[in-house]
């Protein structure tokens, strides 16, 4: 009956972070094509790179202190330089997508690109949740985990 307890608990807390993720990412999808359909004219990657940066600190802030502020707080420099690693290779995974529909199959039309943007933002979201909870933010009984030594 324990087992069942502790799988039922897993699963209802996975749910809520899936959900708090999710909010965030509608939030940050939207404020990614505002940015990316702004700065478009310098060139789909190019526009994909600045987009990227500027949703992307969004989402830290709004992820550490909303979706998994239950978790350990394992030192504000490595949190944020490995949610900036892994939304750099997100970034390679939206880019590296948007790149061969613009360049291999020539998707030049602008509702086409946004199109194929939205499928690699969906590709590069499911890489980047399992990344944000097996390498930063960290439970407390992780190994990974050890605690900032200014909060002890």
């Amino acid at each position: 009956m324990n087992f069942v307890r502790r799988l039922r608990d897993r699963w209802h807390a996975l749910i809520k972070e899936l959900t708090k993720f999710g909010i965030i990412g509608v939030v940050n999808t939207v404020l990614d094509f505002a940015v990316w359909n702004a700065v478009l004219s310098i060139g789909p990657i190019k526009a994909q790179v600045v987009s990227t940066v500027i949703s992307a600190t969004s989402s830290y802030f709004m992820n550490r202190h909303w979706t998994f502020r239950h978790r350990a707080r394992s030192g504000l420099r490595r949190e944020y330089l490995l949610f900036f690693v892994f939304n750099a290779i997100g970034l390679v995974i939206t880019a590296g997508i948007l790149g061969i529909a613009s360049y291999v199959f020539h998707v030049e039309h602008v509702a086409a690109l946004n199109v194929v943007k939205l499928f690699a933002i969906a590709v590069a979201t499911a890489f980047r949740f399992w990344a944000y909870r097996r390498w930063v933010f960290l439970h407390p009984e992780d190994t990974l985990y050890e605690p900032d030594r200014a909060t002890i």
